[in-house]
């Protein structure tokens, strides 16, 4: 069964110059696992192609079933040099949740 990430998880965002943090963490511990296989780094990239520039990393956070995920060149230069709607990257973590998981994976 695929969902949307929406539907399993809930996130944060937030952003320092052209750096971009989105933490997310499983609504519930049994859907964990499944994230930490699809939420790799390279898919995270590929689903913000044309938008993080940079390097992906991920953080694990498995005490609160979670990840964080630090998106370098991410923001086009950040708030003062952007011309992009959002500089901020607050909807960073929106967009990554809708990002497909497959639970039967």
């Amino acid at each position: 069964m695929i969902v949307k990430l929406k539907e399993i998880a809930h996130g944060r965002s937030g952003d320092k110059s052209d750096t971009e943090n989105v933490c997310i963490f499983a609504r519930d511990p049994k859907y964990y696992d499944a994230m930490k296989r699809q939420l790799t780094p390279e898919a995270v990239k590929k689903h913000y192609k044309g938008i993080v520039r940079g390097d992906v990393i991920r953080y694990d956070i498995p005490q609160l079933y979670g990840f964080n995920f630090v998106l370098h060149h991410a923001l086009d230069g950040g708030a003062t040099r952007s011309l992009r709607l959002d500089t901020l990257g607050k909807c960073m973590e929106a967009a990554l949740l809708r990002f497909e998981i497959d639970l039967n994976k």
